[in-house]
This record gives C-alpha cells, sequence and structure tokens, in this order.
C-alpha cells in the first residue's frame, strides 16, 4: 500500500475513534444527567389537594399572584430521631407560614400562623381515607398530626379565604441538610439566647450556624424574648429571611455544583403538592421566584389575642385578622392596622 493510499485510511480511522470518544462522552454525560435527575426526582413526595379536598376551596382572584404554605414538621421518624430530643411521637406543623407572591414577582409576604392558635377544623381525610369530623377549638398544629397536610392546606383556606396555589413541607432532617449545604446561615441577635430548656446558648451579636445550631435557633423558645411560642415566631422569619439571602449571595441557583448538592439535600425530606411534585416543576418555579428580594419581604404574625378560657392559647384576632386576608387575597399591600396583634410575644 503506498504512502498516498495510507494516509486518508489513517485519517479515517483517527475520525471514527475520535466520534466513537466524543459518543462515548455524551452517552456518560446523559447517563449522569438521567440518573441525576431520577435521584432527585424520586426524594421528593407529592400529595393531590384537589383530590384530597375536594370542592371545598375558595377561589382564586387575581391568577398571576401565588400563596405558598410553607410547612415545617417535626417528625422524628427515620432520619429525623436523633434531631432536637428525639424522644417526642407523632409529628406536628412546627412552623406554619403563608407566603403570598405578587403578581409582579416582587415583594413577597410571609403570614406565620401561631400553632397554639385554637381554630375550627374543617371536615377531612386523615392518610387513610377516614373521614375526620369538622371540630371547634382546636389547636391549629394537631390538625397535621391528626389529618396530614392536606387538612392543613384546608384549614388555612377556609380560616383566610385565600386559595393556596402550593405547598411545602420539610421536616427536621431536610431542614438541617439544606443549611448544611449551603455552608450555614449567619443570624445576628440584638440580645443573648440563654440556652434554657436544652435550647441554643448564644451571646448577643453575629453568629455562623450549621445545620444543627440552625434547628435548635428556630425551634427556641424559652431561652429568648418572653419565652412564648410567639416570641418564636420572629426567630423563625428572622432566620428565615436569612437563608433566602444566602441563597441569593451564594448565587445558588446559577452554580449546578452547588444547586445540586441544595436540591439533594433538600428534596430528601420535601413533600409537595402535586403540581410541584417533580424536579422539573420545582425548577421551573424556583426559576419563576428569582426576582423576589429577601431583603423587602415583608414578615407578618396572624393578629391573635389571648384565649379567655385558656390564656395558655390564642385566638385569631378580628378585625385585623380579616383585613390581612383580605389583602393578601387581592393581592394589595396589607394596611398598618391588619398588623397589630393584640398578643405580640
Amino acid at each position: 500500500m503506498t504512502e498516498k493510499h495510507a494516509r486518508p485510511r489513517r485519517r479515517r480511522r483517527i475520525l471514527r475513534i475520535t466520534l466513537l470518544l466524543v459518543a462515548v462522552l455524551i452517552l456518560g454525560t446523559a447517563g449522569a444527567g438521567w440518573w441525576t435527575y431520577s435521584h432527585l426526582n424520586s426524594n421528593i413526595d407529592s400529595v393531590d389537594l384537589d383530590q384530597a379536598i375536594g370542592d371545598n376551596r375558595p377561589a382564586k382572584v387575581v391568577a398571576n399572584a401565588q400563596n405558598i404554605l410553607v410547612l415545617g414538621s417535626d417528625s422524628r421518624a427515620g432520619a429525623n430521631g436523633d434531631l432536637d430530643h428525639g424522644d417526642v411521637s407523632g409529628a406536628r406543623s412546627d412552623t406554619a407560614m403563608l407566603v403570598h407572591i405578587p403578581e409582579g414577582r416582587a415583594k413577597a409576604t410571609a403570614v406565620s400562623i401561631p400553632r397554639d392558635t385554637l381554630i375550627t377544623r374543617p371536615e377531612c381525610k386523615d392518610g387513610d381515607g377516614k373521614t375526620l369530623p369538622s371540630a371547634k377549638r382546636v389547636m391549629f398544629n394537631s390538625v397535621y398530626s391528626l389529618a396530614g397536610p392536606a387538612c392543613v392546606v384546608n384549614t388555612v383556606e377556609q380560616l383566610s379565604g385565600v386559595r393556596v396555589d402550593h405547598f411545602v413541607e420539610v421536616d427536621f432532617a431536610g431542614f438541617k441538610g439544606l443549611v448544611d449545604a449551603l455552608g450555614g446561615v449567619t443570624v445576628t441577635l440584638d440580645k443573648p439566647m440563654s440556652g434554657a430548656k436544652g435550647g441554643l446558648k448564644l451571646d448577643a451579636g453575629t453568629h455562623r450556624l450549621d445545620g444543627t445550631d440552625s434547628l435548635k435557633f428556630v425551634r427556641t423558645r424559652y431561652g429568648y424574648g418572653d419565652g412564648s411560642d410567639l416570641g418564636r415566631i420572629g426567630l423563625q422569619q428572622q432566620f428565615m429571611l436569612a437563608m433566602l439571602s444566602e441563597i441569593k449571595k451564594q448565587d445558588a441557583l446559577g452554580n449546578p455544583a452547588r444547586l445540586y448538592k441544595l436540591a439533594d439535600a433538600g428534596t430528601k425530606s420535601l413533600t409537595t403538592d402535586s403540581d410541584l411534585g417533580s424536579l422539573t416543576a420545582l425548577a421551573d418555579f424556583a426559576q419563576s421566584m428569582k426576582g423576589v428580594n429577601p431583603e423587602t419581604m415583608e414578615t407578618i404574625m396572624l393578629p391573635v389575642a389571648y384565649d379567655k378560657v385558656d390564656p395558655n392559647r390564642v385566638i385569631v384576632a378580628e378585625p385585623q385578622a380579616t383585613q390581612l386576608w383580605d389583602a393578601i387575597r387581592k393581592d394589595q399591600p396589607v394596611p398598618a392596622s391588619a398588623k397589630n396583634s393584640p398578643a405580640k410575644g
């Protein structure tokens, strides 16, 4: 064979090998991508709200506004067992915030519902499909343990008249994992946290908290302020804003490696409504929320008053609560009068 004929054949062989290597790399990357998607997607549990609740739901008033119920569950099941006094049985909604994202996706409002609020629970179905009759003067955080997240959504809708578009529930392990995936969250205290009853002990000033200490921070009750559940809400709202600011500062949504770490940690202990029950749906929703600035987010506690029969419990304060929910429902600014809670904590 002449050198003249050998060169084209050698070039073709080199080209075939190069194409083969490229194909292997493409298939390998696609395989890794598919594994990553499947792994994260399988982490997510979801609940079909329309099926679970039925037709007894408020109408949607402003089409492009969004209302997301964020629940923090205190379940000690599975990976939660060793976190923050793991000897407690059952699960309750330890934290509940209705986050309103306005039509322009700019200034959001988060309304915290005190867990000790006495409310009327609507008729619901529990996890086994058994009908749970309506009941008056039950503690808000008991609804989750009796009938699960769909009933909590139904309760909030009946309490507020606001249509809940989505709900997101994270348990102790998921919360700790999210904070650790960020490398911690920075908070500032204007007075010391004493560490009473097994809580976190911190001096006044700025602190970088890991996942374990962050969980203690948001659950601290007796070691800060007046020791009430209402006082703890302020810590929870402060931490939420600090965490959102950390995500924005790190550009976690724009960094693939950090985003995967964050998504893996978060989805391990995540339950959502069925419309958000996939990785693509969550990613699309997160992308649509990028315009929300934590620094301009308004945090409000549902106005409550101490119950006259049981001063350890609170009831919804009127007319403030009606004014608050009316503004949220109509996507309007919350009036100052609606933020005046007789019981302040």
